[in-house]
């Protein structure tokens, strides 16, 4: 077991350093001068140079990128352009809302998803079924901005339940911090409960067709037993994994349910310096983000040897 972690986490090494070199590259192989188009278009040749001084793009390629290497292993994201703050105080200073976000979406859609593929599954071409795959459809085919307008329209303006945009602290207020969360997860939720529900409709229609499930209900087995204690075992693999892989698209529709909910989040931070062309800004969220995204993987390949024992070996 402790051999596999360590392979684990040693193929992490190779994934972080491509993620690295393709994060330093994003400034460097943009088309044009990035210093000319941050010092925008009134600049004269001096104000460029001293920008492609600031920026550290005068020196060698090597060297630019072994110095920015060793400040990412310092912690050292480097300095935004138009607020000259650290990076990455920026980005702790917008993390609790895109946290909150995040943990929020992923909870209600895997309780969701995974109850709704069991009952999909479970009851296999009945109404339940039906239902359940023209949720999925909807959840694929309509995009997230167009899902939070109609959420705010119609939960926000006309009853007024919910507020429109902005997000409220846990450290001041619990509630209202639960309450500015619902409409933005509900939004971001339902393209990854479609695809969570898909595949775990898909997986359990597979085990509970095996010939142990049959035995099992031969016996005399409770129903819930068998479909929760035999069946969702053996098919949590695949869920998993999709859990792991939609994370993605979870990372990616932070960004647009930020804009469209008005949260003060990593998202928005995005947004702010894509418009700005902040190029630190974008290249430390971007490494932040993939950072995540290996880790969450890690974490997932580490669970499978939980729920299956013999991927260890």
């Amino acid at each position: 077991m402790i051999a596999y972690v360590i392979r684990r986490l040693l193929a992490t090494i190779p994934v972080m350093g491509v993620v690295a070199v393709t994060v330093f590259l994003m400034l460097r192989l943009s088309p044009g001068d990035p210093a000319a188009v941050i010092a925008g278009d009134t600049a004269t040749t001096a104000e460029i140079a001293l920008m492609r001084e600031r920026l550290g793009l005068d020196a060698p390629l090597l060297q630019q990128f072994l110095v920015w290497l060793w400040n990412i292993c310092r912690g050292d994201l480097g300095t935004s352009i138009f607020s000259n703050r650290p990076v990455a105080g920026l980005i702790l200073e917008r993390f609790e809302p895109t946290l909150a976000l995040t943990l929020s979406t992923l909870v209600i859609a895997v309780l969701i998803a995974v109850t709704a593929g069991i009952l999909a599954a479970w009851k296999a071409g009945s109404w339940i079924d039906v239902g359940v795959m023209v949720v999925t459809v909807l959840g694929f085919s309509v995009p997230v901005f167009v899902i939070g307008y109609l959420l705010v329209y119609v939960f926000a303006i006309e009853l007024r339940w919910l507020p429109v945009q902005g997000y409220v602290s846990f450290r001041t207020d619990i509630v209202g911090a639960l309450r500015s969360l619902v409409l933005p997860s509900s939004a971001l939720g339902l393209a990854y409960i479609a695809l969570i529900a898909r595949v775990t409709r898909a997986s359990m229609i597979e085990v509970l067709a095996q010939d142990y499930i049959r035995t099992a209900r031969a016996k005399g087995v409770e129903e819930r037993r068998v479909v929760v204690g035999h069946a969702l075992k053996n098919a949590a693999i695949p869920i998993i994994t999709i859990i792991g892989i939609g994370f993605a698209l979870l990372i990616s529709g932070v960004i647009i349910t930020e804009t469209v909910f008005n949260l003060p989040g990593i998202g928005r931070l995005t947004i702010d310096a894509i418009i700005r062309r902040d190029y630190p800004i974008i290249q430390g969220v971007t490494l932040v983000f993939a950072a995540v995204y290996v880790v969450l993987n890690l974490v997932i390949d580490l669970l499978y040897t939980v729920l299956d024992p013999r991927i260890r070996y």
